[in-house]
């Protein structure tokens, strides 16, 4: 069946822009309803998005030739048609007036109006100036809405219309096409489950001032965790406190240490039916840290102890949980990965292990990209190539829930 996208325009000078987004969209299949703002439309003429998406513009809450009676007669409403016909709203550029009566519940044009009576998800793309972004006022309304379920795309740093450069440009058009037709599409094969994913890099103290970590930024655990959100699952994500956040409302604990992770893990495990095991836990602690601050002036031999391995605990405190290990590597080909993780799965009785290599550039730590391989306990074996961590995320997800063990 077709989707409809009901697409929200405001005032910023990259509405022009979704003229682009428009066309994309509709070579995707994809009904496109629009509403813009007044001042939108001294940006951009309606009458060019009609002629791009053959739907008629709406703009005007109370047109010239509205009829109460007729309106009492027929029980149609245009505003509440258009938010129950969407599958989606997106509004794009998103101006910080717009998010700001967003935030408030203020419905004072069709936009706003409409919004307030959409039912499915809403996408806000902000665009503005880095100073507009970064006032408070803005980010607590961004914030209010991130509580509330709207997803949040952007903004990108870049070049500004205003001439500055920094945060606050629309984010790339592509992009927010590909984020509308993930939405789109999701499925609800996890509804009903629940769902940790841990994910980011722990901290080891040295002194209070200094520690040790690695280099994960967590982006790939926080992928999978978004990626379970969005098929319906509850989840838990479990972060380092350094690591990338979700973009959506997904139930949050932050971990420092490995010890922290651990306990968070065991005050929960006992009630979730998955783990993605994704963190990046130090493998050594300090036995020698200091409390206060180690002077500089002299060296100092830091003694650096073995930690517990978490991921060996989980089957021994859940042993019904379905476990998918993370393991990284480094310069091995797939024919040794494939044999460590063979080892790893005995050690820690885990279902799945997702390993890759994190000594090639594209892939691992600190990039947006990876290549993986998983390996279940009953030694199927899939290869996942090169790819955003995203798209990663949603195949290791789908290996998984195809072999459907829990």
């Amino acid at each position: 069946m077709k989707k409809t996208v009901l697409v929200g325009i405001t005032s910023g000078i990259a509405a022009y822009k979704v003229l682009t987004l428009i066309k994309l969209l509709m070579k995707e299949q994809i009904n496109i309803n629009v509403i813009m703002t007044k001042n939108a439309t001294q940006v951009v003429s309606p009458k060019e998005i009609e002629k791009i998406s053959g739907n008629k513009v709406f703009t005007e809450l109370f047109e010239d030739n509205l009829d109460y009676k007729k309106i009492l007669v027929s029980r149609t409403v245009d505003h509440i048609n258009l938010a129950d016909g969407a599958d989606l709203m997106v509004i794009v550029p998103a101006t910080a007036n717009s998010i700001a009566k967003l935030a408030c519940g203020i419905a004072d044009d069709f936009l706003t109006t409409t919004a307030l009576a959409v039912t499915k998800p809403i996408l806000i793309c902000p665009s503005m100036n880095v100073n507009m972004w970064n006032n408070p006022v803005t980010q607590g309304n961004i914030s209010t809405l991130h509580k509330r379920g709207y997803f949040i795309i952007g903004p990108a740093v870049g070049q500004l219309a205003c001439g500055y450069e920094g945060i606050g440009r629309l984010f790339d058009i592509s992009l927010i096409k590909d984020e509308i037709i993930n939405v789109l599409h999701h499925t609800t094969s996890l509804k009903g489950k629940k769902i940790i994913v841990t994910a980011g890099a722990t901290i080891e103290k040295i002194d209070d001032v200094r520690y040790i970590t690695n280099r994960s930024t967590g982006k790939m655990g926080v992928a999978i965790a978004e990626e379970c959100y969005l098929r319906g699952a509850e989840v838990l994500l479990l972060h380092g406190k350094n690591s990338k956040h979700p973009r959506f409302v997904i139930k949050e604990k932050i971990f420092t240490s490995g010890e922290d992770l651990s306990k968070l893990i065991r005050e929960h495990i006992k009630n979730y039916d998955y783990i993605y095991h994704v963190a990046a836990v130090g493998d050594f602690a300090i036995e020698n840290k200091v409390r206060g601050k180690i002077t500089s002036r002299k060296k100092i031999n830091l003694i650096l102890i073995p930690q517990v391995k978490i991921v060996n605990q989980i089957k021994k405190l859940a042993p019904r949980i379905v476990l998918i290990a993370f393991k990284a590597e480094y310069d091995l080909s797939d024919k040794k990965l494939i044999q460590i993780a063979d080892k790893k799965l005995k050690e820690s009785h885990a279902d799945f292990i997702v390993t890759n290599d994190i000594s090639k550039d594209n892939a691992g730590f600190e990039v947006d990209t990876n290549e993986v391989c998983i390996i279940s306990r009953n030694h199927r074996i899939k290869k996942i190539s090169n790819a955003p961590k995203r798209t990663i995320a949603k195949e290791i997800i789908d290996f998984i829930t195809d072999m459907d063990i829990s």
